[in-house]
């Protein structure tokens, strides 16, 4: 019988997912794709995982008796208003582990992943954030972007939406919500919180590196040819069975050799002030859901409105 995962990291983007799910993947009694982020249920957005059902439960194939828990990261699930209701159907009793972040910030990340991704091709964050609506209409997205709905920064950043509509599906004993924030605080603390949401014991893990953090492309030519390469090396593990699926590093090594590792500079505050209008009424659904606020999340020279 077939093993499927029994819990998912639905999101959100630029939230630290990559990081928690890298590090839950090196315990002994948790198994995560290999394809970190397959998208299979995401079916209303265009980068879904395009091989099938039988190649997405191929993923699981590696895990044994041992693993307790089996689990994969899309972070497009809980924007997606398909994959959560779709998951329900198929895993029973299916946990849900979400990651939320101050959303201006969460946007200004997005927008620099969305660049890496050559989903974008708008540098500056003010006007990709302004060509949203045209960008719902169709207008204005690059060739290499699979879907416009990955442009829209404004709606990916409302949480407080995104989480009310996992409640109104999931009951809230089976969903999980870290906050970035705390996760940066104090990662062992909210490392243990996720093992006993999954019922696994400790492993003493006391390192906690950052994966994923803002980068850009040496050379964006090459970065091209490299997303293509790690592509279709995954497509060869995972899909057709040409490759072992034992890693030999050699994607990850280009990468980190075309890779610039650098902050982004600081928003203007008058346009941090500006994002965190448009999000006030979100933030404080946010907060009403989880039951805490983030005062931190307002700037000193802005009003709660």
């Amino acid at each position: 019988m077939p093993r499927l995962p029994n819990f998912f990291i639905i999101g959100a983007p630029k939230c630290g997912t990559t990081s928690l799910a890298a590090w839950l993947a090196e315990h002994p009694n948790i198994y995560m794709s290999p394809v970190k982020e397959p998208f299979y249920f995401s079916k209303d957005i265009g980068n879904c995982w395009p091989y099938g059902w039988e190649a997405y439960v191929r993923l699981f194939h590696g895990a044994g008796p041992q693993h307790k828990a089996v689990g994969e990261a899309s972070t497009t699930y809980l924007f997606s208003k398909v994959a959560v209701p779709s998951i329900e159907e198929v895993v029973s009793g299916a946990r849900y582990i979400v990651m939320v972040r101050n959303p201006v910030d969460m946007a200004y990340s997005l927008h620099e992943q969305q660049l890496r991704s050559f989903s974008e091709n708008i540098e500056d964050f003010w006007q990709a954030w302004q060509l949203a609506p045209k960008r719902r209409a169709g207008e204005r997205v690059p060739p290499g972007c699979k879907d416009p709905v990955l442009l829209d920064y404004p709606a990916w950043c409302r949480l407080g939406e995104q989480l009310e509509r996992l409640f109104t599906i999931v009951p809230r004993e089976r969903v999980l919500v870290l906050v970035l924030d705390d996760v940066k605080e104090d990662p062992r603390r909210e490392y243990l919180r996720v093992l006993a949401f999954l019922g696994v014991p400790d492993d003493g893990r006391q390192e906690f590196p950052v994966f994923n953090p803002a980068r850009e492309w040496r050379s964006p030519r090459i970065g091209r040819a490299i997303r293509a390469l790690a592509r279709f090396v995954a497509k060869s593990k995972h899909v057709q069975g040409w490759l072992p699926k034992r890693s030999l590093g050699l994607v990850r090594r280009l990468e980190a050799w075309n890779t610039r590792h650098r902050p982004r500079p600081p928003l203007p505050e008058e346009l941090r002030l500006e994002l965190e209008a448009y999000f006030a009424e979100d933030v404080r659904k946010l907060e009403e859901l989880v039951g805490r606020e983030f005062p931190h999340w307002r700037s000193k020279s802005g009003t709660r409105v």
